[in-house]
């Protein structure tokens, strides 16, 4: 399997840290926040991994090079000044990822799952890993039915999102018709975000998911930085 690393943002909400450095490359218990992900990959048997990059994206080559340290091999994809967004951002990066299913994770939130529990091929067109929802995100993202279902309609308790999903290309398929007539489908190359595409194929009963109960964060803050930074260095890490 292949993994896509979204590493494009722009990381506003954690300036002054990103105004020089890109957040997944921001230090977190002596490493760069991509680097955890990266080790992680590869314990699950991943070769390959794409990492998509915009804002400070010089920065990513020195900082992570060919990934043979990790016993990986890299592809930087340059998406230009403005980032594409998620589902953008996978479209543009199909070319490198191919025709089977692929792991997506984003670069900014930092966990202790391992990747290796996700599945090789999801059973429909997704299978997200969800988490209890943290204090900045009380209402959550979906819904994990009994059955292992995700979708995003009913009066259920909601999970949040971990930005950690197995993606089948199918799911954009049809992006276009989905998505509409709105400025990013025209630009060149297409920005639009993958959440829409996500609960059309809910609507269908093509989301599985599963409930991570183990440690997440979602670093979006120099404050939650700081606080993960501070966990992972002491002791019981």
């Amino acid at each position: 399997m292949k993994a896509l690393i979204f590493s494009a943002g722009k990381g506003e909400r954690m300036r002054p840290l990103t105004l020089h450095t890109p957040k997944p490359l921001l230090l977190a218990g002596g490493k760069p926040l991509i680097a955890w992900h990266l080790e992680k990959l590869a314990a699950a048997g991943v070769r390959e991994v794409v990492v998509n990059t915009s804002w400070l994206g010089e920065q990513f080559a020195p900082a992570l090079g060919d990934g043979t340290r990790w016993g990986l091999r890299l592809h930087l994809i340059d998406e230009g000044p403005m980032p594409l967004e998620t589902g953008g951002g996978i479209l543009n990066a199909l070319p490198l990822l191919g025709d089977a299913p692929f792991l997506v994770v984003n670069g900014d939130v930092w966990t202790d799952l391992d990747f290796g529990t996700l599945p090789d091929v999801p059973a429909g067109d997704a299978h997200l890993v969800l988490v209890d929802n943290p204090a900045q995100h009380p209402r959550g993202d979906f819904i994990l039915h009994p059955d292992g279902r995700v979708d995003d309609d009913g009066d259920a308790a909601r999970l949040t999102y971990a930005g950690i999903g197995v993606y089948r290309p199918a799911i954009l398929d049809r992006w276009r018709a989905v998505i509409g007539a709105t400025a990013g489908a025209a630009a060149q190359p297409p920005q639009f975000g993958l959440a829409p595409l996500l609960r059309h194929a809910m609507g269908q009963g093509r989301v599985s998911g599963q409930h991570h109960r183990g440690r997440w964060t979602d670093v979006g803050t120099p404050e939650r930085l700081a606080q993960l930074d501070a966990q992972l260095q002491s002791p019981h890490g």
